[in-house]
Parts: C-alpha cells; sequence; structure tokens
C-alpha cells in the first residue's frame, strides 16, 4: 500500500483532541494550528474518517511548495503526480484560500491550479483538450498561507461532524464534533452517570452514548473517498468489520438528559433514537434547577444558552445561579458548562478548576471545569 501524508483538520483549540485520537489509532501525529498531520496507508484513510470524533475531516496533502508568483503556483501544482490519485475521468473541483501571501486572488489561485493539473493529466494520460470529469470526486484545495501553497484532496465529502443521526435540532445546535470533545475533556468513563441539564436535540448525551459504547462516529455513513478506484472496498469492508467487532452494544449506561423545553426533548428524543439509542437515554423535561440526585462521582457537562436575544440575558444568568445552587448538595459530580459569559463562575457561585478556550462555531467561549470531589466505595 501507498504511505500518503495526511492531515485532520479541526477547529481551534482543539488540535489536541484530535492529536489525541491520531494516536490512539496508531500513528503519530505533528500539531499546528487547527492541522494534525500524520502519515498512513489506504487503511488508515479509512480509520481515520471512521474514528476521528473530533476532527472536521481527513485529507491528503498532495504537494507543499513556495509560490509568489502565479508562475510558481502553476508549476509547482503541474510538478505534483496528480495522476497517482486522479484518474483520466476524475471530477476534480478546486476551491482555494489565501492568507497574508503575495498570491491574494484566490480566483486566479484556484483557475491557475485547475489549468495545472489539466495539463499533468492530459500529459500524463496521453490525452488533449478538457477532461470528461465523469467519474468519481476528488475535491481539491489550493491554500497559500504566508507564501506557502499546500494542495489536499478531501477524503471525507460531508463534514465528519455529519454523523447520519440528527434528524432534527434547534437554533442553535452543537456541533458533533464539539460535543464529543466536550464529553471526552470531561475524562467521563462509562461506568459514572452522565448528566446535559440543558440538552437541546441530545447532541451531547448522543455523543456520550457512542464514547461509552465505543462505536465508531462514522459507522453508519459513506464518504467520498469510498468511490476513488484505488480505494478497495476490501479495505472499507474490513475496517467496518472492526469497528463492528470492538463496540460494546451490551453495556450499561446512565445517560440522561434534560431540557425546559418539551419540543427540543420530542427532538432530542427522535436523535437518540435514530442514532440506536432510543431505549438508552433518558431525557424528560425540567429545569436544570430542578436536577437532584443520590448518585454519586457523576459528570454533569452542557452547552447553555448564552443568551445572545434582547432580555434573554438575564434569563440565562439566572438559570446559571440557580444551576450552581442546585449543585452545592452533590459534592462529588464533576461539572463541565461551555459558555460565552465571562461572568460565568461568577454567577455559578465557584471557580473553575480548570477553564479551556473554545471557539463554539465563530462564538468565543470557555469550558468551565468543576471538578468533583470524588467518593470512594
Amino acid at each position: 500500500m501507498t504511505t500518503f501524508k495526511l492531515v485532520a483538520t479541526a477547529a481551534m483549540g482543539l488540535e489536541k483532541p484530535v492529536a489525541d485520537e491520531v494516536r490512539a489509532l496508531g500513528y503519530e501525529p505533528t500539531v499546528e494550528n487547527g492541522k494534525i498531520y500524520f502519515e498512513g496507508d489506504e487503511t488508515a484513510i479509512a480509520r481515520a474518517n471512521l474514528w476521528l470524533r473530533v476532527a472536521d475531516r481527513v485529507k491528503i496533502v498532495a504537494g507543499e511548495f513556495k509560490a509568489i508568483t502565479f508562475d510558481d503556483l502553476f508549476e509547482g501544482v503541474k510538478s505534483i503526480p496528480w495522476e497517482d490519485y486522479l484518474p483520466a475521468d476524475a471530477e476534480f473541483p478546486v476551491s482555494g484560500k489565501s492568507v497574508k501571501s503575495q498570491l491574494g486572488s484566490v480566483r486566479d489561485c484556484q483557475a491557475i491550479s485547475k489549468k495545472a493539473i489539466v495539463e499533468r493529466l492530459n500529459s500524463a494520460y496521453g490525452r488533449r483538450g478538457i477532461l470528461p470529469e465523469t467519474g468519481a470526486l476528488f475535491k481539491i484545495e489550493v491554500s497559500v498561507l504566508k507564501d506557502m501553497a499546500t494542495l489536499t484532496i478531501d477524503t471525507s465529502g460531508p463534514g465528519l461532524h455529519k454523523r447520519g443521526y440528527r434528524v432534527g435540532q434547534g437554533d442553535a445546535p452543537l456541533k458533533e464534533t464539539l460535543a464529543a470533545a466536550l464529553v471526552q475533556l470531561t475524562r467521563w468513563s462509562p461506568d459514572r452517570p452522565f448528566h446535559d441539564p440543558f440538552c437541546g436535540s441530545g447532541t451531547l448525551a448522543i455523543e456520550a452514548a457512542m464514547i461509552g459504547q465505543n462505536l465508531a462516529p462514522g459507522y453508519n455513513r459513506e464518504f467520498v473517498s469510498e468511490q476513488w478506484p484505488w480505494m478497495k472496498p476490501e479495505v472499507w469492508e474490513e475496517v467496518r468489520a472492526h469497528a463492528d467487532s470492538v463496540a460494546d452494544y451490551d453495556i450499561e449506561l446512565d445517560i440522561t438528559g434534560t431540557d425546559i423545553d418539551h419540543r427540543m426533548i420530542k427532538v432530542a428524543e427522535a436523535n437518540a433514537a435514530e442514532a440506536g439509542f432510543g431505549d438508552l437515554i433518558q431525557f424528560k423535561q425540567m429545569q436544570a434547577s430542578d436536577f437532584t440526585t443520590d448518585k454519586q462521582n457523576g459528570v454533569m457537562a452542557s452547552n447553555p444558552p448564552y443568551g445572545e436575544r434582547i432580555g434573554e440575558v438575564e434569563e440565562v444568568e439566572q438559570a446559571i445561579r440557580d444551576l450552581g445552587r442546585a449543585m452545592v448538595p452533590h459534592p462529588t459530580w464533576s461539572v463541565y458548562m461551555l459558555s460565552s459569559m465571562e461572568n460565568f463562575e461568577e454567577l455559578y457561585g465557584r471557580k473553575a478548576t480548570k477553564k479551556r478556550k473554545l471557539f463554539n462555531g465563530f462564538i468565543r467561549t470557555d469550558y468551565y471545569q468543576f471538578w468533583g470531589q470524588k467518593k470512594r466505595d
């Protein structure tokens, strides 16, 4: 099998969780801003797409070179052995971006790269003129950062957050990849209770259940590279068969979610059922402040409302105050809250054990971590 330079892209602040996942798959990661590089073969492409919970997508790095002029770009792109990746009938749209570079016109970067790839493929396949582009899809991106051009091929297709279970959502749904990261950062284990008091469409609870059962997040979806001629079907079959063999469908999990909005409870239940967790996760309409339990050493994780509309801020602030008071009788529980409110600790009534800066979409947030006092049996 061929060894490729691969890159898993990630939202800002989530590079380490993705690097940990890459390492857990047996590959050695190198981390840059928003990018986790590693090397692997066709099986690595399939495994990374199937198993990475927090990454946005997995790409092949086809080539990297310095490009100050459009001639540099054309010759650099043309020197890449595109025939190793693209068959003669490949469909290959080229997207682009340019940051802090002399080649500032993204449209020109895309057009020149496309022309260079066409010339390379025509030469390699003994053709002339326009290529048919009737075959498998290879989405190529030319990215120019500080005059360094990087050409990548997307192996994922729709982003990896598209797990396939979301049949409904609220006004501000939590992306599945971010939800998985939030669960992972709690260090929750399947033998502990897990609760989301502002569950919305149920994403956090569902991602926790997938982690608890050791289910590959990409098991029930397809990837664009499955259609590539050189990605043999047996590779995908073996990777999916292994994923099925290591899943623990019978493990007992204690996962619950509540929300004040009864409509969101219906949406959460529908999403959980689509994910195969209809009987496993318990959802209930309830205010977060009414939380009470006799269970110990639990994990509470949530993405409470940010109060972005006029008149909502006061309501959200009161909800956080009430939650802080509700958790006082439960000192063994660890609480993790993602919020854009800079006064969250003051409202909650306790200083966070730890804070982590994350972005929920384009919203700058902190992941407030209030560690519990673990009770020993």
